[in-house]
């Protein structure tokens, strides 16, 4: 009995051993590197040392959980620099929304000309802020899935009042859910005034409706299309044209408040509501009593069905993996939607801690983004962002503008829709006018991002900007800058590199 008690003893001790050296073992670089790709923008000198030292997966279960972690001061200084951002979809269309009209007066046109350059204000403050969080904050993740959502559900600035109410429709229906229930995320953008007139449901109105008897718009399909083609089910998700129609007559009713009062909020009409009876996708719908239960039905039913499961999946893999992502992974992330009652941080938690997720074929397997781009290029240099302005002047250039995609479809996020000789020759003059300092309201300190041992290697440079390295054909290229001795310009190329613009 004591020898069998020595050799557990000896069994268990041998285990704590084989443990303590598994945890003493170094995180390979290309892992944290491409981590550091995937789940944020891009890897800084602070976070490589930072995931280096905790290991990738502590790193993924903290992001994983953004409300556990501490922003920095510096985000929250500059963000309150944006006077625009302290106001609602409310108040915003009361301070800076077209004035109503007064019978026999008439406003001077430079008055009218100031508000109208003060309201497309409010949309490039939003997109000062989207480039502010995503380059200071320390939740990558949750900006990541900010970017992604946005995008899921994009509405486009230019659509009447929407330049008014972009900033409060990502701020107040898409970064509160990125990570929580779909079906939460679902109401609360389908609600919000900006994507009711953007797909035009304030128009939708119920033939012979009391409040519709005199319209001559009657039932508007738009919302009600791209809510099941985009934004759940996706186009092949098993819905049909009579579905489409139905749905929109669920919808009938879902407004807003009438702009001249100054409350652009969600209001929900009965006049204009259709109070017959539908079904949709199978389910049939009985009308009785308030009518906006129909819409709410609507969003349950569609946020719950297996096509929208699988949907999501795929795009969530697509974002994270590769741009066809394998077929195993996405059935995994869609049983594990299905399961969770669409929890969509336990979708990306299957995604991001699965095999596929790290394996070597995934690996720069995307290319990044014009948003992505830039905002990666900022973090790799330790750029101080003064002024955003002439960053989101630069994304648009590249075929990015923020919040300007006009299509419900949104931008796409894989490589085909980025490589092109002018979008790589805009990424390479950002990259060199970055390195040198020209873009205006961001400096870099050249010490910080080329120490002066370095300034005539090139890999030296590289292994700060590029810590998965440099293929021999980009390092010939760079030989020849090197010899010149300026590292500016050597870490442009760099940054301007084919492996820099994949993540």
């Amino acid at each position: 009995m004591r020898y069998f008690r020595y050799l557990a003893r000896v069994c268990v001790l041998i285990c704590l051993a084989g443990l303590q050296a598994a945890r003493a073992q170094p995180v390979p670089d290309w892992q944290i590197i491409h981590v550091l790709n995937r789940l944020a923008f891009g890897p800084s000198l602070e976070d490589v040392r930072r995931v280096r030292a905790m290991g990738v997966d502590r790193y993924i279960a903290e992001q994983l959980a953004p409300e556990s972690i501490e922003e920095p001061f510096e985000l929250g200084w500059r963000l309150a620099a944006l006077e625009t951002l302290k106001y609602n979809a409310v108040q915003l269309r009361q301070l800076y929304g077209p004035l109503p009209s007064i019978r026999g007066f008439k406003l001077p046109s430079e008055f009218a000309k100031a508000r109208s350059e003060r309201a497309r204000a409010v949309a490039r403050e939003a997109a000062q802020a989207r480039i502010l969080r995503a380059v200071l904050s320390r939740r990558q993740l949750e900006e990541v899935m900010v970017d992604f959502w946005f995008n899921h559900f994009n509405v486009f600035a230019g659509k009447e009042l929407d330049d008014l109410w972009i900033g409060d429709y990502e701020q107040r229906a898409i970064r509160p859910f990125v990570l929580g229930r779909f079906r939460d995320l679902l109401f609360a953008v389908t609600k919000h005034p900006a994507m009711l007139v953007y797909l035009d449901n304030t128009l939708s109105t119920a033939p012979g409706s009391p409040g519709g008897r005199n319209s001559r718009v009657g039932l508007n399909e738009n919302f009600a299309r791209e809510v099941m083609e985009l934004h759940t089910l996706g186009v092949d998700g098993g819905y049909t044209q009579k579905d489409v129609t139905e749905v929109a007559r669920c919808f009938t009713g879902w407004t807003m408040r009438n702009p001249r009062q100054g409350e652009p909020s969600f209001f929900f009409n009965d006049r204009i509501h259709d109070h017959g009876d539908k079904v949709v996708l199978g389910h049939r719908i009985v009308a009785k009593g308030g009518g906006k239960n129909e819409g709410d039905e609507v969003i349950h039913i569609l946020a719950t069905h297996p096509s929208t499961a699988r949907f999501v999946s795929y795009k969530l893999a697509r974002r994270f993996v590769s741009d066809e992502p394998p077929k195993a992974l996405v059935d995994r992330a869609a049983e594990t939607f299905r399961k969770s009652g669409g929890d969509i941080r336990a979708v990306v938690k299957t995604i991001v801690t699965s095999p596929e997720f790290l394996s070597p074929a995934t690996r720069s397997a995307k290319v990044k983004t014009p948003f992505e781009f830039v905002v990666s290029a900022v973090r790799a240099t330790g750029a101080d962002v003064g002024d955003a302005r002439a960053l989101t002047q630069r994304i648009a250039a590249m075929g990015m503008p923020l919040y300007q995609q006009q299509p419900p479809t949104g931008y796409k996020d894989t490589a085909e829709a980025w490589v092109s000789t002018s979008g790589l020759l805009a990424r390479l003059n950002l990259a060199l006018d970055l390195a040198a300092g020209r873009v205006r309201g961001v400096s870099v300190d050249a010490s910080r991002l080329v120490p002066a041992s370095a300034a005539s290697d090139p890999d030296a440079v590289a292994a700060q900007l590029v810590p998965s390295g440099l293929a021999e054909s980009t390092r010939k290229t760079l030989e020849s800058e090197a010899a010149a001795a300026d590292p500016a310009r050597v870490a442009g190329l760099i940054l301007g590199s084919p492996e820099f613009q994949r993540r």
